[in-house]
């Protein structure tokens, strides 16, 4: 999957773009990121979330807790970014309300924001 590396006053991170969805489990997931963890040391992905399968957003599948269990487990930081207003999904809204509250997931609009987001994450 192709990434590139970002850097936001020191901190380096690896944004990972769009396309046909290719995070389709947490198998994946971990995948890619000890890949990117291995070939550069980066730890904080900013995701695009036409990278994500379709179950990832509906809650019931189990897909996105998985993967956020992943990443917790093997102390990575992910913000995915892009549109979710269409998501009408109670639980799915607040899924990502109280990922944003955190310190290590988070769900945002813009690129630009992940990056923040995962700068300022500590």
């Amino acid at each position: 999957m192709p990434y590139e590396i970002v850097e936001r006053d020191g901190m380096r991170i690896a944004v990972i773009s769009g396309g046909a969805a290719q995070i389709r489990d947490a198998s994946s997931a971990l995948d890619l990121a000890m890949s990117i963890r291995y070939e550069t040391g980066i730890s904080r992905l900013a995701i695009d979330k036409e990278a994500l399968c379709g179950d990832f957003f509906v809650l019931s599948t189990g897909v996105a807790g998985e993967i956020l269990q992943k990443f917790i487990n093997y102390r990575f930081k992910a913000a995915i970014y892009g549109d979710y207003t269409g998501y009408t999904s109670k639980p799915l809204q607040d899924f990502i309300r109280e990922s944003n509250r955190g310190r290590d997931f988070f769900f945002v609009s813009t690129q630009e924001a992940a990056l923040q987001k995962l700068r300022d994450a500590g």
